[in-house]
């Protein structure tokens, strides 16, 4: 299995892929992060495990994110910015891939279907059309300690590693572990946070929906279960709960689970072949 990053030219956008060059006619996967992270999230269990299983597995760092450009430029980014990015990704990983979304960059992907269209879309712990305000009132009502905190990361990419564990986590992670992770956590756009509170908000009327599989986490504080049902409601599907884990499905104890259900799914509905 080859695991590689793409950087043939300085404002290339950071991709990094796993699994054989030529999948046996199966379509890529293509894996855009959330808030305060990049491709590397993907990297330690997702990508892997799916090029195993005989897929190309792409994830991508938006600009300003992970090892792209513009992180000094990154309050200055914005939804729209990112929309770009993924095009700009789709069309380098090439072979029109299925597009799956965790948390900000779920809310990328539905901004993306204004534009153009996918084969197949996964949203996990997605922002959802309505945006970022009803879960942002409920955290900071119910635990404004979290809130200031996750704030605070935006702001200056600092947070307390407890706070870390709360915010992403519903199983406990070694310290050693939430260290490497918060190491390469950063702040975040705070004109994209404001797009997916205000201001940017999907267009119904716009979307080219594809078939959609929505995928939220039981104890997901920033976006908990209900925001994966609007979700799922908004497109005319059901959301798909995992019991006992958190906001970083990715990443959590059982990740295994929703890998193979992504799987499953892709399989079930015949959107693994090109």
């Amino acid at each position: 299995m080859d695991t590689s990053a793409g950087s043939e030219k300085a404002e290339q956008l950071e991709i990094i892929e796993a699994g054989p060059a030529k999948a046996g006619g199966a379509r890529p996967l293509l894996f855009i992060h959330g808030a305060f992270a990049g491709a590397w999230c993907w990297a330690e269990h997702f990508l892997p495990y799916f090029g195993e299983q005989g897929f190309r597995a792409c994830a991508v760092s938006l600009s300003g994110h992970g090892g792209s450009p513009g992180r000094e430029r990154l309050d200055w980014l914005s939804i729209g910015d990112y929309v770009r990015d993924l095009e700009q990704a789709v069309a380098t990983v090439g072979g029109d891939p299925i597009l799956v979304g965790h948390s900000m960059g779920g809310f990328v992907v539905q901004k993306y279907l204004e534009r153009a269209t996918a084969p197949g879309v996964v949203l996990m712990a997605s922002v959802p059309p309505q945006g970022l305000l009803s879960a942002s009132v409920a955290l900071a009502y119910s635990n404004p300690g979290l809130f200031a905190d996750v704030n605070s990361m935006m702001h200056r990419g600092r947070a307390s590693l407890a706070s870390l564990q709360h915010a992403l986590f519903a199983t406990p992670v070694a310290v050693d572990k939430l260290q490497a992770y918060y190491r390469k956590m950063q702040p975040e756009s705070q004109r994209a946070m404001w797009d997916m509170t205000f201001f940017n908000l999907p267009q119904p009327r716009r979307e080219r929906c594809p078939p959609i599989l929505v995928l939220g986490a039981e104890r997901d504080v920033l976006v908990p279960p209900s925001e994966a049902e609007q979700v799922a409601r908004y497109y005319g599907t059901e959301a798909e709960t995992f019991p006992g884990m958190g906001h970083v499905m990715m990443l959590e104890a059982g990740w295994q689970k929703v890998a193979d259900r992504i799987i499953e799914w892709l399989r079930a509905g015949k959107l693994d072949r090109a």
